[in-house]
């Protein structure tokens, strides 16, 4: 029986953009996976009327290698973290891991990885790995990330809550922080947006890090064999990328 996929993006009251992929047929016989997410160019953004990016092409790429049924939300990160916690959400892509969601989730194998820096005004000689620069300095993150938390659990002077990381730089350029923490690959698409360049900043590399989604422990004990094969397919698709 030959399978139709229909594949739309829908801007939906309340909950931003939903981009939806079914089979008429897998849709009768199977639940839709349901995961949000947040605009973080270049992994996900609109582009065009259509919901694209790094990561979404290749959680797509996966899960169409899968026959799985999915609906992509578009939401805030909070909201996508909380309605995958509170059930209303099978798992929200891409973040980092750690403990606050491992209390609801559980990570896929990596979708992209990517270096996280230090950025400042190029005349600070502020050094964020110095304890006392690390009181006496001004550094944000973008809010409710794994990046937030870390800069308020290891003590850092933590200021602003900003919403995404155009508003992070904008606080970095305007003297609002003295210190931000971002990936670099972000960081480099909103100063390119900007009409600006990696040169007018000074750039301390921090570390790697994986970004994975996080499927709801619900979803993954109903689906006992989904995040072995999702992982297999995740792997496959980012060799094909990269």
């Amino acid at each position: 029986m030959r399978v139709r996929r229909c594949l739309s993006l829908m801007a939906v009251a309340g909950m931003g953009f939903v981009l939806s992929q079914t089979s008429q047929v897998l849709a009768q016989n199977s639940q839709v996976l349901r995961l949000a997410t947040q605009s973080l160019p270049p992994y996900q953004m609109i582009q065009n009327g259509e919901m694209t990016g790094i990561a979404v092409e290749r959680v797509k790429c996966a899960l169409d290698r899968m026959n799985v049924p999915y609906e992509f939300h578009m939401t805030a990160w909070s909201g996508a973290q909380l309605g995958t916690e509170m059930g209303r959400f099978d798992g929200f892509f891409v973040g980092s891991s750690n403990k606050s969601r491992a209390q609801y989730s559980v990570p896929s194998s990596p979708v992209v990885s990517e270096d996280l820096a230090w950025y400042m005004q190029l005349s600070s000689d502020v050094d964020p790995n110095d304890q006392a620069d690390a009181l006496s300095a001004r550094y944000s993150a973008k809010f409710a990330t794994s990046k937030w938390r870390y800069l308020q659990s290891n003590g850092y002077n933590v200021i602003m809550r900003p919403r995404d990381a155009a508003s992070l730089l904008n606080m970095l350029v305007v003297g609002d922080i003295d210190v931000a923490l971002e990936y670099e690959l972000i960081f480099s698409h909103f100063m390119e947006e900007r009409g600006l360049s990696e040169e007018q900043f000074r750039k301390i590399p921090f570390r790697r890090q994986d970004m994975r989604v996080h499927f709801s422990k619900d979803y993954v004990n109903a689906n006992p064999l989904f995040l072995r094969r999702f992982d297999n397919m995740i792997q496959l698709c980012r060799d094909i990328a990269e």
